[in-house]
């Protein structure tokens, strides 16, 4: 009974989880983009990151702009794509090492990428700019 009358709404799940994981990307992405880009940079070099300054502005915007496409609902499949890679580059060189929970563990870092990767898969759904401007089926 339960799952008959939850499965009405299911079209609202993904809404929830755009919302949810767009304003943590936004977050953290502004957190770099607007004040923190050459600290971010010195920390990427301090890990052996190639690049350190550009991969600082590349992992900026991915976070703050993929992070405005998924709230929207725009380009969700690209956006939710390009912050699983970040997520899964932030897992292996940054978090690994400290285990799942604890500080710096790599528990929230994994939670983002199956959340990006969720929504990957299904696209934006019923409630976004891409199915009521773009006219796009999911």
């Amino acid at each position: 009974m339960l799952a008959q009358w939850l499965s009405r709404y299911s079209e609202w799940s993904a809404l929830f989880l755009r919302i949810a994981v767009g304003v943590i990307f936004i977050a953290h992405g502004q957190q770099k983009l607007f004040g923190g880009l050459v600290r971010f940079g010195q920390y990427l070099e301090s890990l052996g990151v190639p690049l350190p300054n550009i991969f600082a502005i590349i992992v900026a915007l991915v976070e703050f702009l993929g992070g405005i496409a998924l709230l929207l609902g725009l380009f969700t499949r690209w956006a939710a794509l390009l912050l699983a890679i970040n997520m899964l580059v932030a897992i292996l060189r940054v978090h690994l090492p400290h285990g799942l929970t604890g500080a710096n563990g790599f528990e929230f870092p994994l939670a983002l990428l199956a959340a990006v990767l969720s929504l990957a898969l299904t696209g934006p759904q019923r409630f976004s700019i891409e199915r009521s401007v773009l006219k796009r089926e999911f």
